[in-house]
């Protein structure tokens, strides 16, 4: 009996019952693949070839960061009548 003969419901059970497990074996090898890659690797050479700085690199430059100091000038009381006066002058016109 021929694939061909069969009804059109029949033939696509047929095809999709083959397609799904070829698929099953593909993706067992793909998983196998995997875990043997995963196990040849060392951590020391994942770290190299994918050069990620390190914790303590950027803790280092995190510390290095400096807040600049404001100097706030004293004003004493004539300087501060001073300015009020030139600024009511100034609202003023």
């Amino acid at each position: 009996m021929k694939i061909q003969g069969l009804p059109e419901p029949k033939r696509k059970i047929i095809f999709w019952t083959i397609m799904f497990v070829l698929a099953l074996v593909l993706l067992s090898f793909y998983i196998k693949n995997v875990q043997k890659r995963l196990k040849g690797i060392e951590p020391e050479e994942l770290k190299k070839e994918v050069q990620l700085p390190s914790l303590e690199e950027d803790l280092k430059k995190l510390l290095k960061i400096e807040i600049p100091e404001i100097e706030i000038p004293e004003i004493d009381q004539e300087k501060l009548r001073e300015l009020e006066c030139t600024t009511t002058e100034k609202a003023s016109n």
